[in-house]
């Protein structure tokens, strides 16, 4: 169980849309984890992904290494990685 104390630490290895972070956040907000206990770090982000998850969850720090551009068309952070999971797990 989640004390009161306790810090839960969600890492994200790029934030693009932020959909990600918000459905992570939502569930941890529904085990009861307080908004104050939640804290991300990611290695690259998209102004977009932080945009929406400063509009929903302005109380909750987020720290990333290095904001990019912007998202294309098919909502990769540019200049970005690419397609880390793809590459991560080698199913590109």
């Amino acid at each position: 169980p989640i004390h009161p104390e306790d810090s839960v630490l969600i890492l994200d290895p790029m934030i693009a849309t932020g959909g990600s972070a918000v459905a992570t956040i939502q569930a941890l907000l529904k085990k009861g984890v307080e908004k104050k206990q939640i804290h991300i770090a990611a290695v690259i982000a998209a102004p977009d992904g932080l945009n929406l998850l400063e509009k929903m969850f302005s109380e909750i720090n987020v720290t990333v290494a290095t904001i990019d551009e912007k998202l294309n068309g098919q909502n990769f952070i540019v200049p970005g990685l690419g397609d880390f999971g793809d590459r991560y797990y080698g199913t590109e």
